[in-house]
């Protein structure tokens, strides 16, 4: 196990190389920079200012320069400074905004673990009964309906009709603290974290349906409801660890994908994340803000990739790595 966790970490290295040139070309082939942006150019001045500014920044250098000094940086923590925010760095615009990003991300996962699970395991044990019906209309229509247009419905429907979740923010007052602070957060997170969670509860739903029919049908599981297990001992011991490793897959993705889907679900709830700032820096052509966070979201991918090959090894004993 040990020396398949050094080899990925060691296959980390050119992953890694190949993201941060795919995240630089993708920044040098977008159009303009901050100082050339309709937000921030003025007609009126000269236009030798902005060539000393883009000497300053180091815009001028050769391609491969600039690359240089950015991946050298990124790779101590410094992403350098902000085009947009002056006297901030990017550091600290994103740690900032980051922890609310991993708290809505985790509450989304949470949901869509608690609701696909349970429902996918009881449409197995139960097909073509109401429930498995409905669970399958619901998870069709999940994945039909985009995020942005779901949280638009909730918005209108839970906050401004029905007045139960706030439609935007993190917390009522800034000034909360302790465990009122807590519930307020948590408030503040249910709409976002449903429309987050919900393409994701429709997949695992459907996954975990899926295999745990499959499992319930194999040998091994006859041989032992043969032998007088009961049926809980043969879902939760038998069945259900061989169904879940189709969901851990899943789940090594969806630390990025939820991170990254959070871009458009924050811009619906106005919630001060990741998203919202990532926005605001490709409107605005802050590309040193755009690199660090498509970086920062590539990794946390690769990160989730080898966390999920590890949980194979606890949930089926079976998978050993030599």
């Amino acid at each position: 196990m040990y020396k398949y966790i050094i080899r990925r970490i060691l296959v980390f290295i050119p992953m890694l190389f190949a993201l941060t040139v795919i995240v630089f070309t993708l920044a040098q082939l977008a159009p303009g920079d901050a100082l050339t942006g309709q937000s921030l150019a003025d007609p009126n001045v000269d236009p030798e200012v902005y060539e000393q500014q883009r000497e300053a920044l180091g815009l001028n250098d050769p391609l491969p320069v600039q690359y240089w000094h950015w991946v050298s940086s990124a790779a101590q923590g410094d992403f350098g400074d902000s085009l947009v925010f002056n006297g901030r760095t990017v550091m600290d615009l994103i740690e900032a905004r980051f922890a609310n990003t991993l708290y809505l991300g985790l509450f989304s996962l949470f949901i869509t673990i608690i609701v696909s699970i349970p429902i996918g395991i009881y449409s197995a044990r139960r097909p073509y009964s109401l429930l498995d019906y409905g669970a399958t209309g619901f998870g069709f229509l999940g994945l039909a309906i985009p995020n942005f247009f779901f949280g638009l419905i909730a918005i209108y429907f839970l906050s401004i009709q029905l007045g139960w979740f706030p439609a935007q923010g993190t917390l009522s007052s800034p000034g909360a603290a302790g465990f009122g602070s807590f519930l307020d957060r948590l408030h503040h997170m249910v709409l976002p974290g449903i429309t987050l969670g919900l393409a994701g509860t429709a997949t695992y739903m459907r996954y975990m349906r899926s295999e745990v029919l499959d499992v319930l049908g194999s040998d091994y599981i006859r041989t032992a409801r043969a032998k007088g297990m009961t049926e809980n001992s043969v879902l939760y011991k038998h069945t259900l660890r061989n169904a879940l490793i189709p969901i851990i897959t899943l789940m090594g993705f969806e630390i990025g994908v939820l991170l990254s889907g959070a871009v458009i679900t924050e811009q619906v709830f106005q919630y001060p994340g990741l998203g919202t700032l990532f926005i605001s820096s490709v409107t605005n052509r802050d590309f040193p803000v755009v690199m660090a966070i498509a970086l920062i979201l590539g990794v946390l991918i690769l990160i989730g990739n080898l966390l999920a090959d590890i949980f194979y090894s606890i949930v089926d004993p079976r998978i050993r790595y030599d």
